[in-house]
């Protein structure tokens, strides 16, 4: 049979309408976009132009898993707030489990509608599966944070999370990216629904949080997901040095193991989450806090920091001495990070996200980095009094220069090299001040 005289070939001429696929289709109307997202299931929702300042250091990346983009649409789904609170995890997660599937069936709901209308959608997950692949860089094309703002959903907190003005950070995140451009797109809040109240920070177990808007993105993740990403590398890497069953008991507590089990059969677990817990932004929850503050830390706050749990830290770590001064009582697990950078462009990259600020209070000093063999990168990384700058060049005249060859150090990095052998067979080679070499590696803990 020849192929004009195929069933569906012949299905297409017959039924084709001219200019059908040809751009310049008439747009979409918006407020029945959003009409769709709430008969799916949406809490709320909110659309921006994939061309939206906001969006345009996320615009590549959007375009690279779906090029014929022309607008962003962001839906709101709500958490129960007091399975959050609870100071039992597992109710929490089986609220966020519960949250990440409401958010994926809107989704899918809404694509369903629109697919109907002869609009091709794209829908990624409100949370996993990320690109394995890319770890442990940048896992995600589309970040439901960045859209949501862009899309009028909400501002960051001072906690990181998207805080909507009506739902607070009770909420889950979902995106859609369609090909077809709306009548009329969102903007973003003119005001920020946090209230800067610092109880994000109060309650924080690693000190994740810090009173001055510093964020320390590896403490926070070495506790709260120590059950998947590099603490899963890590578990993994304990049984593989334990000689047998007893040393392996003697690394991982079976509170431990069964809890990553869990994590496995039923689905990713959190350890913390404290800081969405205590807010109380967002106006179907500011009135607890605002009518009686004492009370309110006695419900919420207390029980969460007086929680006896284990806590997961980075040894000689900022959040060591946050857990060691603030929550005695905790029990103190020293662990790996699990994160090792693929390349050393990586680990330049990586360096503000494992930055330990308070190790470096006291330090003031250029370091330059010259990477030969598999990749040529030179890097500076300026510290000044707890600052951190970090630019892929040569920029100021620096205090110590490290040349290294790519391979050893990444090895080095990975405690796979010993530092002393690299430098007598000059794969590292360093001039300036040694002690500044271990000032460095204080302020970057792996």
């Amino acid at each position: 049979m020849s192929i004009k005289n195929h069933p569906t070939i012949k299905w297409y001429h017959d039924n084709a309408q001219p200019g059908l696929n040809q751009a310049g289709v008439e747009p979409l109307d918006s407020s029945m976009l959003k009409r769709l997202a709430k008969e799916a299931g949406a809490d709320d929702c909110g659309i921006a132009d994939i061309h939206a300042d906001e969006l345009q250091d996320e615009k590549n990346d959007i375009l690279t898993v779906f090029p014929d983009t022309k607008s962003v649409i962001s839906i709101i789904t709500r958490l129960n707030r007091e399975n959050v609170r609870c100071v039992s995890r597992a109710v929490a997660d089986h609220e966020f489990r519960s949250g990440f599937e409401r958010s994926n069936h809107v989704g899918a709901q809404l694509r369903a509608s629109l697919s109907d209308m002869g609009v091709n959608v794209l829908s990624p997950s409100a949370a996993f599966p990320m690109d394995m692949s890319k770890w442990p860089g940048k896992m995600w094309h589309v970040s439901h944070k960045t859209a949501a703002v862009a899309a009028g959903m909400g501002q960051l907190g001072h906690n990181r999370l998207l805080i909507h003005p009506d739902f607070g950070n009770f909420v889950v995140l979902g995106t859609l990216l369609i090909d077809r451009p709306v009548t009329g797109y969102d903007t973003p809040l003119d005001y920020n629904p946090c209230i800067r109240c610092g109880l994000c920070v109060a309650v924080c177990p690693v000190g994740a949080v810090a009173p001055d808007g510093h964020f320390s993105f590896i403490n926070c993740m070495v506790h709260n997901y120590r059950d998947r990403l590099g603490g899963f590398s890590d578990w993994v890497e304990n049984i593989v040095k334990s000689k047998n069953a007893a040393a392996y008991r003697s690394r991982v507590t079976d509170t431990q193991t069964v809890s990553m089990w869990q994590s496995l059969s039923y689905g990713i677990c959190n350890k913390s989450s404290y800081c969405m817990a205590a807010c109380p932004a967002g106006k179907e929850n500011i009135a607890d806090f605002l009518s009686d503050k004492k009370a309110y830390k006695n419900k919420v706050l207390k029980p969460l920091q007086e929680n006896s749990e284990d806590v997961f830290v980075l040894p000689n770590s900022d959040a060591m001495a946050h857990v060691l001064k603030k929550y005695p009582h905790k029990q103190l697990k020293k662990v790996g990070s699990g994160v090792r950078p693929a390349n050393v462009k990586g680990f330049l990259e990586s360096l503000p996200l494992v930055f330990q600020k308070k190790k470096a209070k006291d330090l003031n000093a250029v370091f330059q980095f010259i990477f030969t063999g598999n990749e040529n990168v030179n890097g500076t990384v300026e510290i000044r009094n707890g600052a951190l700058e970090v630019t892929l060049d040569h920029t100021v005249e620096p205090d110590i220069t490290i040349t290294a060859d790519t391979a050893v150090w990444l090895k080095f990095l990975c405690g796979e090299t010993n530092l002393f052998l690299a430098l007598i067979t000059r794969k590292i080679k360093v001039k300036g001040s040694p002690a500044l070499m271990k000032a460095f590696e204080r302020c970057f803990p792996l």
